[in-house]
């Protein structure tokens, strides 16, 4: 047990002194995860919305994948994005291979799903008479949606805040597209793992306690926005 008390301690010490690598590997973290999150709320927000109001041929099967794919594993995402990005790969010639890029890519496909489904169930939450009302009252079809988002905005949010917690938690995808490499492609996850490997006890606590730091941080937000909203 001793290595876990000389670990911790050397944990405190790198936190203490501002360590470069260390700070370099948490702001690629936070770069690759918050990119990932917006685009998946770009395009899940939206699409969850659709499928929650819209009523179409085989709706019950599109939401029981979405719901499936919620559970992706993430080592097969890298896998897939390995085939496709290598340079034997449809995509080769992009070189995003072994890239932050990459990385984004990856952790989009992961969480592009979770905010989806979520997005869907918090919308279809929502009583049909709001969207209906919205629309009878005069409203167009965005004012409408918009007036639906809004009963189901702390539902919504917290659809992006789990899709964020997938995002920076993310290690298979991460290490099998980014390759782990010192100064460019290393993450907070990546690295605890390789460290760990190593014997580093101290640097991986410290990059444990950064990425708890996060999440209570992004909880913290979350929890901040729900009341000014």
């Amino acid at each position: 047990m001793d290595f876990i008390y000389e670990g911790f301690i050397k944990a405190l010490g790198i936190l203490g002194t501002g360590n470069p690598e260390v700070m370099g590997i948490l702001l690629l973290t936070l770069r690759v995860s918050g990119i990932g999150i917006i685009i998946a709320s770009v395009l899940g927000l939206p699409a969850g919305f659709l499928i929650a109001v819209t009523p179409f041929r085989g709706k019950g099967v599109v939401i029981a994948v979405l719901n499936t794919l919620m559970s992706l594993p993430t080592v097969t995402v890298g896998l897939i994005g390995y085939a496709l990005l290598s340079r034997r790969g449809p995509f080769g010639s992009l070189e995003l291979l072994f890239t932050p890029t990459a990385i984004i890519i990856g952790e989009v496909i992961l969480v592009l799903p979770i905010v989806t489904a979520l997005c869907c169930a918090a919308v279809r939450g929502v009583d049909t008479a709001v969207r209906k009302t919205s629309l009878t009252l005069g409203a167009g079809p965005l004012r409408a949606a918009l007036a639906v988002i809004r009963e189901s905005r702390y539902a919504v949010m917290a659809a992006i805040v789990a899709g964020f917690g997938r995002a920076v938690s993310e290690v298979g995808a991460a290490t099998m597209l980014g390759g782990n490499i010192r100064g460019f492609t290393r993450t907070l996850t990546t690295a605890i793992a390789f460290e760990t490997g190593k014997g580093e006890f101290g640097f991986s606590f410290a990059l444990g306690i950064i990425l708890l730091l996060l999440a209570f941080a992004v909880t913290g937000i979350f929890h901040l926005l729900q009341r000014r909203i």
